[in-house]
């Protein structure tokens, strides 16, 4: 069976936020929020141990989660003949560690836990996957114990596109323990300038991939991403690095790893 999210991984204790009306679908060492009517997940939460990460073949078994309805979920018909990615929420490496690694590798393969993304966004080193990488290293560097929260916001102005709405932006919380006191980082990710609903199945986005600053890459006040989200995160907007003086300033835009305050 699967494990799902654990909120006693940390030092300190992480409830999962509670997402209202969302489906819980757990799997190996994380845990999947759906929003039935979106189709997309509310929310995800992994749990990732630095000092036990495994290096497993990368497979491509993208399929339907059989525990569900299919007509819940946002499956192949949404990412076929465009330029759209099956982008990874939870990342593929995060929850593989441990005895249970390569179950764990296969879990993030459902589609539950994709949600359409430009290719050069999902693809590019500097904006999505460097931030993931980034936060991966720290955790492997520091032999750290982790939990990540991400997903799509979901919002209105999402692009409606064969039956789902294409979310235009993506949150990520990275929180780690010193000692015993929790530590949070907070960043929103846009990818409203690379998608157009009638260049998507003429793959015309592939071709005009901007550099760093039109994606707009923020770290950001947790308690922002709350609102954006629509979820209650207590402990993480507590916990934010973003000093409580800096909350109100304007988002804090990433143009390398190293402006990445952790």
């Amino acid at each position: 069976m699967a494990e799902g999210y654990d909120d006693g991984f940390l030092d300190a204790p992480l409830p999962l936020p509670e997402a209202a009306d969302a489906v819980r679908l757990d799997y190996t060492h994380f845990t999947v929020l759906l929003d039935r009517d979106r189709r997309l997940a509310r929310l995800t939460a992994v749990n990732v141990a630095g000092a036990e990460l495994v290096d497993v073949p990368r497979g491509d078994d993208w399929r339907l989660d059989d525990r569900i309805p299919a007509e819940w979920q946002a499956g192949p018909e949404v990412y076929a003949r465009n330029d759209l990615d099956r982008g990874h929420l939870v990342r593929r490496r995060d929850p593989v560690w441990g005895p249970d690694a390569r179950r764990a590798d296969s879990d993030t393969f459902h589609y539950t836990n994709a949600a359409p993304q430009a290719s050069g966004f999902n693809q590019s080193q500097e904006l999505w996957v460097g931030l993931e990488d980034h936060v991966l290293e720290y955790a492997d560097a520091n032999d750290l114990r982790i939990s990540v929260l991400t997903a799509p916001v979901l919002g209105e102005r999402d692009i409606p596109y064969r039956g789902i709405r294409i979310p235009l932006r993506f949150f990520k919380i990275a929180a780690w323990c010193r000692g015993a006191e929790l530590r949070a980082a907070g960043f929103v990710l846009d990818q409203s300038p690379v998608l157009d609903r009638d260049d998507l199945d003429r793959g015309v986005a592939a071709d005009r991939t901007p550099d760093l600053g039109p994606f707009r890459t923020f770290q950001v006040p947790i308690a922002d991403i709350a609102g954006l989200a629509r979820l209650d995160l207590g402990p993480l907007i507590a916990a934010d690095v973003v000093p409580p003086a800096a909350r109100a300033e304007p988002w804090r835009e990433l143009r390398a790893p190293g402006d990445i305050r952790l």
